[in-house]
């Protein structure tokens, strides 16, 4: 591989998966590769939970990992107890047993990863027999729809009209924002609106695809990728051509191994087929940051530095990646484009409820009979939602509260399970619907133990960049865990998290401690 700098987390990668740890030999062969400080290559290691640095005189870890998730849905689901009797049936020799944060798999809760085979409803008897069987790879999806395929739909004629000239690019922008689409990523900020912003910046121009999705609930992206990866590739094609951008990033989070293959696979048929170059396409590759979901950060480690948010303003549509002004999207959100242009704007808009505008790729788990990816009207309620594609409450539970929008979003009680379930509704009530992650939960769960469960998240994925989060985390952590709910003192660290930290992850880091000080009265003791 070429020794460019913005490489080095690529080349991190190789020698981790090739050699299963991070020595300290390999950190000084990368600094002579890529003629940095090894002091620089370190700090870049050691900011990733994926990497495992082994310094001198410690034993490497065992040969096999399986990760535990211990996210929202996977604890109610018993994640504790499977990691307690995984960590009695392994030799720690040969099996190290780690607890993970969100994999993405919450719909098959419990889940875990073997390797970087991803295993759903999980017990300790299969994860043995997996690890046991060597079959420890995620496979591609075998569901996926292939570039033949896809073309044979009518994919790509979009793509052609534009590179030829047919359409223009003012019609196709005023197209979205006609529509009123957004994005999908948990800001909603009009797609239409952004690529307006980016093209009116001087070139050259970049453009980047945020597919790591870590929110905890969260794994529509996933769902997408892994059944019609072209429909997004081509969204994320047109939207580089809008803005003229002269390269395309692709970032994804590290735990979708599977879905990396597909990608790789069609990207370079995409590359043969020549659809890519007016914006020749790079994968990149996360390594365990949920920071990283963050566009900034996210900008960051596609530069091969640590995932950290940078101070806004300047914002990345102005400088970016590489100093350069840059379109960034969701996977979601590229996904639409296709349809919304050859469809019309008034198709979109006319398929949302109570006069919200368009579809939505709700990842609801929890205690739902029914969990999954449910491609359901914007503006749909949470009780609509699991009354309608859901099947209903999983049998024996009674609606008790339910997360809107992921860890950051809140928790909001079962009597606002009618509110609709959109950008800008769930505000007032200091929550929000985020990236469309509905955790749902019953009267057999205690809210208390589940904001636990997320202000830890919070605390093991802050960057410490700022001492607000990073200490406000701890400290947050620290008064939940030992049973503190000390209302002054919890209102006066949300106001600091909320007030003073730089990015996302800490201003919503206090979200669930402040629903349940606000909607469960009962949970405060």
């Amino acid at each position: 591989m070429e020794r460019r700098r913005d490489l080095l987390i690529e080349a991190l990668h190789r020698l981790q998966d090739g050699v299963g740890h991070l020595a300290a030999r390999h950190l000084k062969a990368l600094a002579e590769e890529f003629r940095i400080p090894e002091a620089e290559v370190y700090e870049v290691a050691s900011f990733y939970h994926h990497f495992d640095i082994v310094k001198e005189g410690e034993a490497p870890p065992a040969p096999l990992t399986i990760r535990v998730c211990d996210g929202v849905a996977c604890m109610l689901a018993g994640a504790e107890r499977l990691t307690s009797a995984l960590r009695e049936g392994v030799d720690p020799a040969a099996i190290r047993v780690l607890s993970a944060p969100c994999i993405g798999r919450c719909a098959g809760a419990p889940a875990a990863h073997v390797g970087t085979r991803a295993v759903e409803h999980a017990t300790p008897e299969r994860l043995i027999e997996v690890a046991r069987a060597g079959d420890v790879v995620e496979p591609i999806p075998r569901e996926a729809i292939g570039l033949q395929a896809y073309r044979a739909q009518g994919g790509y004629r979009l793509l052609d009209e534009c590179l030829s000239g047919t359409r223009d690019v003012e019609d196709i922008v005023a197209t979205l924002s006609d529509s009123g689409l957004r994005g999908l990523g948990g800001a909603g900020f009009p797609a239409g609106r952004k690529w307006s912003i980016v093209r009116a910046q001087p070139g050259p121009r970049l453009m980047t695809v945020n597919g790591d999705e870590g929110e905890p609930g969260t794994f529509k992206d996933r769902f997408h990728l892994e059944r019609d990866p072209h429909r997004f590739l081509e969204g994320a094609l047109v939207a580089a051509w809008a803005v003229e951008a002269e390269r395309l990033f692709i970032y994804l989070r590290d735990e979708y191994a599977g879905v990396r293959a597909l990608l790789e696979r069609e990207v370079a048929a995409l590359k043969a087929a020549g659809l890519d170059q007016h914006a020749p396409i790079e994968l990149r590759r996360g390594a365990g940051a949920y920071i990283c979901g963050e566009e900034s950060a996210m900008l960051e480690s596609i530069e091969g530095k640590r995932g950290l948010p940078r101070h806004r303003p300047p914002y990345i549509a102005q400088v970016g990646l590489f100093g350069r002004p840059t379109l960034n999207h969701n996977v979601e959100t590229l996904l639409w484009v296709r349809d919304v242009v050859e469809k019309g704007p008034a198709w979109f808009a006319g398929l949302g409820r109570r006069g919200h505008a368009g579809l939505r790729s709700f990842s609801v788990s929890g205690r739902v009979r029914e969990p999954g990816v449910k491609l359901a009207p914007a503006g749909i309620t949470c009780r609509e939602l699991i009354d309608e594609f859901c099947g209903g409450m999983a049998e024996g539970h009674t609606l008790a509260a339910y997360l809107p929008g992921g860890a950051s979003g809140g928790i909001l009680p079962a009597r606002m399970a009618d509110l609709p379930l959109d950008f800008g509704v769930l505000e007032p009530h200091k929550a929000f619907v985020g990236s469309h992650a509905v955790v749902v939960l019953s009267d057999r769960d205690d809210v208390r133990a589940v904001a636990l469960n997320l202000v830890r998240f919070f605390r093991h994925e802050s960057c410490g960049q700022c001492t607000p989060c990073r200490s406000g985390t701890q400290k947050l952590e620290a008064l939940l865990d030992a049973g503190r709910w000390d209302l002054h003192l919890l209102g006066d660290l949300e106001q600091v998290l909320r007030d003073a930290s730089i990015c996302g992850l800490g201003q919503a880091a206090a979200n669930p401690v402040a629903s349940v000080l606000n909607f469960f009265p009962e949970g405060r003791r």
